[in-house]
């Protein structure tokens, strides 16, 4: 039987399709925000560092709570004292959803240097360890960074090597590995970051999706209905393509959630379609309480499912 290219390619492409549809698009009940589906639809969390008052730990989620968040992450290995974090969680009554690991640009999983590798597995897996401590369920990870000197199939085998010696620990505290979309040259199609997920062969490996972060190369409900319930949690800023392109790169980020580029209508729908219930952090520019509650507004605006 003789096989044109054209017909092996569509029958390739089906393959892939099925493989895909092989995971459930539901999100995982388990790393929803509300388990059991009651309560917000989402729930909005930032970023410790975004916080730009308060003096003590327990001021700061107080503001943060304050402002209109139901959740605050840390950074991991940090120096924080962890005992007076949850003291002051408890106290306030609010929740650390996970945990962003502090080391993986800085020791990638990918480098090189097998010793700088090691102390980048010894960060995450300390990072694992203080989530499930703190009550969180998710490790924001940089699986690899690709540059000059760095390949890219380097950085596939060697972070899917280092960071696979950790799913184990993972999976038995209850926290998961998540991965973030981030400029690092690396797992640059929905498609591929999915495959990347799904060869860890672990329920407790997924993705922490990033949607301004897409804005610059694609369009975030794309990668949304790509993904699927691999999308475990997200990150919410926003991207500006006419700033990129009159002012720099990296200015395209110099815009408030909701007056840049990004779909919003069409990530909600993407979001729905893929039964998404969870959190969703900020990650911009933070400062006082005022700033905060603009922060959260604004979330609450691009956020908002109809009859939600």
């Amino acid at each position: 039987m003789t096989i044109d290219r054209r017909s092996f390619l569509l029958s390739a492409t089906a393959a892939g399709v099925a493989a895909h549809a092989g995971r459930s698009i539901a999100q995982p009940e388990r790393w929803r925000a509300n388990p059991a589906g009651s309560g917000p639809r989402i729930l909005k969390s930032l970023k410790f560092g975004m916080i730009g008052a308060g003096e003590t730990v327990r001021e700061k989620f107080e503001l943060a709570k304050n402002a209109g968040f139901d959740g605050v992450e840390l950074d991991s290995p940090s120096a924080l004292d962890l005992d007076e974090v949850i003291e002051a969680r408890d106290a306030v009554g609010i929740r650390i959803p996970g945990v962003v690991d502090s080391a993986h640009w800085g020791k990638p999983f990918n480098h090189p240097d097998e010793s700088v590798r090691a102390e980048g597995r010894a960060a995450l897996e300390t990072a694992i360890r203080d989530c499930k401590r703190v009550g969180g369920s998710t490790v924001l990870v940089v699986p690899a960074v690709v540059r000059k000197g760095m390949s890219y199939a380097d950085a596939y085998r060697l972070s899917q090597k280092e960071i696979g010696k950790l799913v184990p620990l993972a999976e038995e505290l209850g926290v998961a590995i998540a991965f973030e979309n981030v400029w690092n040259n690396f797992l640059l199609s929905p498609l591929e970051a999915a495959r990347y997920v799904d060869e860890f062969e672990s329920p407790n490996v997924g993705w922490y999706f990033d949607v301004g972060n897409i804005v610059n190369y694609g369009w975030p409900e794309q990668w949304i209905d790509a993904l699927g319930a691999r999308i475990f949690k997200l990150d919410v800023k926003e991207f500006s393509r006419s700033k990129r392109d009159n002012e720099g790169l990296w200015k395209g980020f110099g815009v408030e959630i909701g007056e840049g580029d990004c779909d919003w209508p069409a990530v909600r729908e993407a979001l729905d379609r893929i039964g998404y219930r969870g959190w969703a952090s900020a990650e911009v520019g933070g400062g006082g309480a005022d700033r905060l509650a603009d922060i959260a507004r604004r979330m609450d605006q691009v956020l908002t499912f109809e009859g939600a």
